[in-house]
């Protein structure tokens, strides 16, 4: 057989097995650190057969980059399920008719607080705002967001921009709980006061790490991996005393109009399995169970041994869409 017939044969070959059905797959679009969810979907394909494209958001624009994407995407969705890293923007998408309702069985031992009572969303492993100290430039470190108006700090702090990610649910979530005009105030001493705005919660990690600002306002999840690392840093859960400290959850739900609305179901239900939640505790994420049923490891904080900040879910996805114009005025000059 000549080399023509050869490759014709090949080409053949593989246009037919392009016809033929695959193996089933599933698409999810996650803001959670690819380092992190990439194993749990990993040990999905291998428990289940049905195989993961995942579509990841990028540090600087977590989160609003995929929910612009899915809004977009509504009236022809390409996604089948949203693992999102935080909460407030997920209930935006249900308000725009971008996720469709899927009360999994898994999602019933579960708080109500963090969970749609319509099976709209599902939150687990959770995170925490907390402050982020260099020890070789703090002795006494604040205990208080509101550290970041005080004049003896003034250009030593970061933070990351409010309109992406969780510092956008946290900048959400004051406005709900304090109002406009107290919100906008505090953002504005923000800047007044010389607070640096970086890219991302990562940026603001390794920012307080290498000295160049000696506190910072990030996530467990990123404050806990400069610990391991042995970086000279230490975080703590702010306003114990005060507010509280707001606890955000992983979120999933599915996409409206799936394409793969079988898989999808699955892939949810195994997410909310206090397997993938003991995972997700044990890694350097070190994110906090919210299944009761999930035995929490010695060095994950316990919810119940943390004041935080009770409000509805719901007053902060509310505000968002204003919040997030305000902010942009505020930090636009």
């Amino acid at each position: 057989m000549g080399w023509t017939r050869i490759l014709l044969v090949i080409a053949l070959t593989s246009l037919l097995a392009g016809c033929l059905p695959g193996k089933p797959e599933v698409v999810v679009y996650t803001s959670l650190d690819e380092m992190y969810s990439q194993p749990i979907l990993d040990d999905f394909t291998a428990s289940t057969g049905i195989l993961v494209k995942a579509v990841y958001d990028t540090e600087a624009a977590k989160t609003t980059g995929l929910v612009t994407r899915l809004i977009e995407e509504k009236d022809r969705p390409r996604a089948d399920v949203f693992w999102n890293n935080e909460v407030v923007q997920t209930i935006v998408l249900k308000g725009k008719g971008v996720l469709q309702a899927h009360p999994s069985q898994a999602a019933k031992p579960f708080p109500d607080h963090f969970k749609d009572p319509q099976g709209f969303w599902t939150g687990f492993a959770a995170r925490g705002r907390v402050i982020i100290y260099n020890t070789n430039l703090v002795t006494t470190p604040p205990t208080s967001i509101q550290a970041f108006l005080d004049p003896q700090w003034k250009g030593k702090a970061a933070m990351a921009r409010p309109i992406f990610g969780t510092t956008a649910t946290e900048a959400a979530t004051l406005f709900a709980l304090w109002g406009e005009e107290k919100a906008r105030a505090f953002f504005e001493g923000i800047k007044t006061n010389g607070v640096a705005v970086l890219a991302g919660n990562a940026s603001v990690r390794d920012a307080v790490a290498r000295g160049d600002y000696a506190f910072g306002w990030t996530d467990t999840d990123d404050a806990n991996g400069a610990v391991e690392d042995g970086l000279p840093v230490k975080w703590l859960f702010p306003d114990q005393d005060g507010i509280g400290t707001l606890i955000i959850p992983n979120t999933v739900s599915m996409v409206a109009g799936a394409p793969h609305p079988e898989a999808g179901r699955e892939l949810i239900d195994y997410l909310l399995s206090p397997a993938v939640e003991a995972k997700l505790a044990n890694l350097r994420s070190l994110q906090i169970p919210l299944n009761p049923n999930v035995q929490t490891p010695e060095r994950v904080p316990k919810l119940s041994g943390v004041k935080t900040i009770d409000l509805p879910f719901e007053a902060a996805a509310d505000q968002m869409e204003h919040a997030m114009t305000v902010l942009r005025e505020v930090f636009s000059s």
